[in-house]
């Protein structure tokens, strides 16, 4: 692990596995309390509560226009919040210039100065503040470019490097101030796909061996779940849940994260049975399912939820194991993908559900289910999920 003097202690990074409900277990480096920020009449922050703790990885995630990277921009201090309070590390920084805050920024266009070499591209923030002696700049300058796998590179141009290597310049630059936070805009948003992915491995790395708060804005909910110790989605200027990623696939609470980190089946349906450890759900086509209880949390009303790769398809002459939530439909359309077949299942009311099956099942199991195919679908009610609406909804209800 590499040490920064003055960055945060690395042993502070969270680590397991961890959910909006548990207790916080390290300190907290940006606290937000009741934030709003106004254009004009319209809200694109809307009383916002955040904890961010100290050394994690922490994704604002959403579409465009949820209020992520205004979120962002009001706690790097490039934007005054209409009211409420911006804590840095216990510190009320509400009104302060950036400046005057301990975080640092890397943007989607990185910045760098095309007339300066990427050396001084590094140096350029030790410089302004002054106070060290030559050896010494020259000698973290170098370490940060060790850091970021850039050793060698002291005396090229921006314009003589690639949009990936001009990507760890960016970060190098803002890591050498030894922030409090580091908070990233989109960073790798000009990269093609197959770098884009390379440097996500290489975010993860760079920070788990700083131990920097890195505060990160996406849209792509992929890149988030990959490098991210926990997760806000975000949703119309608040957030929907706020959890580790595991938690946010296997448990959303809201129509809108079900349906924006991945693909997910929603069926409306009645609760009949509160039990434990699950509740009976009865659906539009009168099939009931069971769901965990805590999933349902006190709703009369639901949709139940569950994963494309979760369900298994059956003959309609086969008997699903027992135990399992059944339905029962008909292949309306099979797409052969490689790796896996996609099913589009039509159900007795009409509902469409999305089945991905792993195609080394196939071979086991026999050919393609044909589209016309009256089948069975089964899946686990560990596997299954109820969510509610989503936050803009339950306001619009209001």
């Amino acid at each position: 692990m590499v040490a920064i003097p003055g960055a945060p202690d690395p042993g502070h990074c969270p680590s397991g596995t961890r959910s909006d409900e548990s207790p916080v277990t390290t300190e907290v480096a940006v606290r937000l309390v009741d934030v709003v920020k106004k254009f004009g009449d319209v809200a694109a922050v809307d009383r916002i509560n955040l904890e961010v703790r100290d050394g994690e990885f922490f994704s604002l995630l959403g579409p465009s226009g949820c209020g992520k990277t205004t979120t962002l921009r009001m706690i790097g201090g490039f934007e005054e919040p209409t009211s409420g309070l911006i804590e840095l590390q216990g510190k009320d920084v509400t009104w302060l210039p950036p400046y005057r805050r301990n975080v640092n920024t890397v943007f989607q266009n990185y910045a760098l100065f095309p007339h300066l070499t990427i050396f001084e591209n590094v140096a350029f923030g030790l410089r302004r503040k002054g106070g060290l002696k030559d050896a010494e700049l020259r000698s973290r300058v170098t370490e940060m470019l060790r850091l970021v796998e850039l050793p060698g590179f002291e005396k090229r141009k921006p314009t003589q490097i690639s949009g990936g290597q001009a990507q760890r310049v960016a970060l190098a630059r803002a890591l050498i101030n030894r922030p409090a936070v580091l908070l990233l805009d989109e960073p790798l948003g000009a990269l093609d796909l197959k770098l884009r992915k390379q440097m996500q491995l290489e975010l993860k790395r760079i920070q788990h061996e700083v131990g920097v708060t890195f505060i990160y804005v996406t849209h792509d909910q992929e890149e988030a779940m990959m490098m991210s110790d926990r997760i806000a989605v975000m949703n119309s200027g608040h957030y929907e849940q706020l959890a580790d990623p595991e938690t946010l696939y296997e448990r959303p609470q809201t129509r809108f994260v079900a349906g924006f980190l991945g693909v997910s089946n929603l069926l409306a349906g009645i609760v009949l049975e509160k039990g434990t450890p699950y509740a009976s759900v009865r659906l539009a086509d009168e099939a009931v399912v069971r769901v965990p209880a805590a999933a349902v949390n006190g709703r009369a009303d639901v949709e139940v939820g569950v994963r494309p790769e979760k369900i298994r398809l059956f003959g309609a002459d086969a008997e699903p194991p027992s135990g399992l939530n059944v339905l029962s439909g008909t292949v309306r359309d099979a797409s052969y993908l490689g790796v896996s077949t996609q099913y589009i299942i039509e159900t007795k009311n009409g509902s469409r559900v999305s089945v991905y099956e792993q195609n080394v099942e196939r071979t086991i199991h026999g050919s393609l289910h044909r589209p016309g195919e009256a089948v069975h679908l089964g899946w686990s009610p560990d596997h299954t999920f109820a969510v509610g609406p989503s936050v803009a909804d339950a306001s619009a209800g209001e």
